[in-house]
């Protein structure tokens, strides 16, 4: 009997320690999941930044609310020194009709085709034709002056996604309608496809379709005349310098400047601005989920000491043997820091692979935009290695907690 309630307390010691690491393990893997993904999210969106091809920014509060656009962009192109490109660009989502009879929700941007494709970066200018065969480069013969009243050509890209979903290809025809009363639509001649780059705000999956600028305006009642919400409305300017100057931060200011001296109701920044902030941003959330995650930490770090405190406990006999012999205090308390390590180490090293291959499930099987956000994840080794350590760290608290008690055992009580 006596040798079968050892072995029940051996195992009962055992499993102590399994759930001491499953704990420490769960209480890790929260904050790899948060940093891992956050961080890669954000670093995806600044290095998009940093490969824009463009420098300055025009936008507004609220939606579509830049006027005049195409007057705007004119200004910008003919007045600022250094300026090669002013792209506006309008975002509004349609409806689409095909020929299988089936209609879908897309996003619509209506651009001006010469500009848009000189503002585009090295990585985004790959995924569009070049040029843009969407008809009059300068989309000004439908705009006519802000009359509307030119002839338009009705071309449209569709993405790749939208194309091999309804077999849709160039030659072929959609109908584009601001609602899902398709006899309030306008057919569009498809004359491209493009692809649709990895963006957390815009998964892969996303349909969509790129057209003129005046005619997406005339489309939704961002044009002129009887209901127009907001006249030649785009909901940016994107502006680009030589290569001169953008590499020169005062000449981009300066061009700034001059925009913002246009313009001085819309907000003008340059990517350097929005990339600090963005950066900045990026601190804050990664310190955010840090402290999101100290409640699991410190739940585990409490496990940890239950568990030493009861190892204690359970050896007091041994212990006080050992210092009955003369073994300094420092070595028993030394052998109980190694072990809240030691586990601690062990649960965190299994946190980190759970958080991984978490990570990497909600890539595979997660909604589209799971998805898009666990596919940018970045396993920083600095940063993971920090957790690691933070938490071995974390364990001598605990360890502290069990060698208190382990010295404070009289030697006579424990060897009775």
């Amino acid at each position: 009997m006596n040798r079968l309630g050892r072995g029940g307390a051996l195992r009962h010691a055992r499993l102590q320690v399994v759930l001491a690491v499953a704990a420490i393990a769960t209480s890790v893997a929260l904050p790899v999941i948060l940093v891992s993904v956050g961080g890669g999210v954000a670093a995806h969106e600044l290095s998009d930044l940093e490969n824009s091809g463009y420098e300055i920014v025009v936008t507004t509060s609220g939606s579509h609310g830049i006027e005049n656009a195409h007057t705007q962009a004119e200004w910008v192109l003919g007045h600022v020194p250094s300026v090669t490109a002013a792209s506006p660009v309008l975002s509004v989502p349609v409806v689409s009709f095909n020929r299988t009879g089936a209609n879908t929700s897309v996003l619509a941007e209506g651009v001006v085709p010469q500009e848009f494709t000189a503002t585009l970066g090295p990585t985004q200018a790959g995924l569009f034709p070049h040029p843009l065969p969407l008809g009059d480069p300068t989309d000004s013969v439908h705009f006519d002056n802000g009359s509307y009243a030119g002839p338009a050509t009705y071309d449209a890209l569709v993405s790749s996604t939208y194309a091999a979903s309804y077999h849709v290809g160039p030659g072929s025809r959609i109908v584009l309608a601001p609602s899902t009363n398709e006899s309030a639509g306008v057919s569009y001649n498809v004359t491209g496809t493009f692809g649709v780059s990895v963006s957390f705000a815009q998964p892969a999956g996303a349909f969509a379709v790129v057209v003129p600028l005046s005619d997406l305006q005339g489309l939704t009642h961002y044009a002129n005349g009887t209901g127009t919400v907001v006249p030649d409305a785009a909901d940016s300017i994107e502006v680009a310098v030589t290569g001169a100057a953008s590499a020169s931060p005062s000449a981009i200011a300066a061009a700034a400047a001059a925009i913002h001296a246009r313009m001085p109701y819309y907000s003008v920044t340059t990517l350097s601005q929005q990339a600090e902030q963005l950066k900045a941003a990026a601190d804050v959330l990664t310190g955010f989920y840090l402290a999101l995650s100290s409640v699991g930490l410190a739940v585990g770090v409490l496990f940890l000491a239950l568990v030493l405190l009861r190892k204690v406990e359970a050896g007091r006999r041994t212990i006080g043997i050992r210092r009955a012999l003369g073994i300094p205090a420092r070595l028993i308390a030394s052998g109980i820091l190694r072990d809240g390590a030691m586990l601690a180490a062990g649960g965190a090293v299994v946190g980190v692979a759970g958080g991984y291959f978490v990570v990497v499930a909600l890539a595979r099987w997660g909604s589209s935009t799971v998805r898009e956000a666990a596919g940018l994840a970045v396993f920083d080794p600095l940063e993971l290695g920090a957790i690691v350590v933070g938490l071995v760290a974390l364990s001598l608290l605990a360890s502290a907690v069990a060698v208190r008690a382990a010295l404070r055992i009289e030697i006579v009580e424990a060897l009775r």
